[in-house]
């Protein structure tokens, strides 16, 4: 049998998600195992049916296709397990029958971190990628009825639906989805603080659930978290579309400069303006939004606790709200 006529491999596990949540540093410290084999397009998403969106300038082109997808794992070896990671399959409300339609034996790790902390975190994180334009995390929560009617200053977003941050939230829904598909066991749900507290112990616990070796050295990595915030938004689109954007008058512009400064200078520039100008450390929702947060979540928190098992009631702080 040749190489061509060989069938499409399968992955055998996904990182759901969510956003905001370690997936990244997951995703790396599982790659570097021998038993297990990951592609370099980390979020494929296309499982997410429901959810996606074009590719916004200068992003990696995702697969289109069923093929396209399948043939991000062909250089899984027969001893190694295949996987991917894309956040949005945790929030997705089509992913878990997706998934469970190419793959029934699935292995799936979800991770979900504190209402308030991933609310904030999501909110720098899509104000960082031009998704979001509200700048003030609680004007952009009242927005969330506008948006959900298509109004609400979403204007040309690329990707309207992450703006709905609510949906994001709605954890056990999004388990249960995947338990409607899958036998509990096929399913580790992972919290964030753990995973924060001390990744190597976690990771080690996944390697348990994907059944390859647990005792091979792993590098502890830490989390990547949204590190940075933009303050200075109307220049980091002008810089992101003089860089990007395939328009004719900013190719003209990039042109002219070629002609000034070498492409290193030019990096270093830019480099320079988001560091100093654009960007500023996250800052977090103020005490009195945070709190209104924690109440409105709270019925969810008791849910999600009830669900999985595990007093996060108490560990998150909801139970000293008053």
């Amino acid at each position: 049998m040749t190489a061509s006529s060989e069938p499409p491999r399968i992955p055998d596990f996904f990182i759901l998600g969510h956003h905001k949540c370690g997936t990244t540093a997951l995703y790396a410290m599982l790659g570097r195992h021998p038993q297990i084999y990951l592609p370099r397009l980390k979020e494929p998403r296309f499982l997410a049916s429901d959810l996606r969106y074009p590719n916004p300038p200068g992003r990696t082109i995702v697969p289109e296709t069923l093929e396209e997808y399948l043939a991000l794992f062909d250089g899984a070896g027969p001893d190694q397990r295949a996987g991917e990671g894309s956040p949005m399959y945790l929030w997705s409300r089509e992913a878990a029958r997706n998934i469970a339609e190419i793959q029934p034996d699935a292995r799936m790790i979800a991770i979900l971190r504190e209402p308030v902390s991933f609310l904030g975190s999501l909110h720098n994180h899509l104000l960082l990628h031009h998704v979001e334009r509200e700048g003030d995390l609680g004007r952009a929560l009242a927005l969330e009825p506008a948006r959900r009617r298509g109004q609400g200053g979403i204007g040309d977003c690329y990707w309207p639906q992450a703006l709905l941050y609510s949906d994001h939230l709605e954890y056990v829904e999004q388990l249960r989805r995947y338990h409607a598909q899958f036998p509990k066991e096929q399913l580790l749900v992972l919290i964030y603080d753990d995973f924060r507290a001390d990744n190597e112990a976690t990771v080690r616990r996944v390697l348990r659930f994907l059944e390859v070796d647990d005792t091979v050295p792993v590098e502890a990595m830490e989390r990547m978290p949204t590190n940075t915030r933009v303050r200075a938004r109307r220049l980091d689109g002008a810089i992101r579309s003089l860089y990007a954007a395939d328009r004719p008058w900013s190719r003209v512009a990039r042109v002219s400069i070629s002609a000034l400064t070498t492409d290193n200078a030019r990096k270093q520039t830019s480099r320079m303006l988001r560091r100093r100008v654009v960007y500023a450390k996250p800052q977090g929702p103020s005490e009195k939004l945070a709190l209104e947060l924690r109440r409105r979540f709270k019925p969810e928190v008791e849910a999600l606790s009830g669900y999985i098992d595990r007093d996060l009631v108490a560990e998150w702080g909801y139970d000293k709200l008053g």
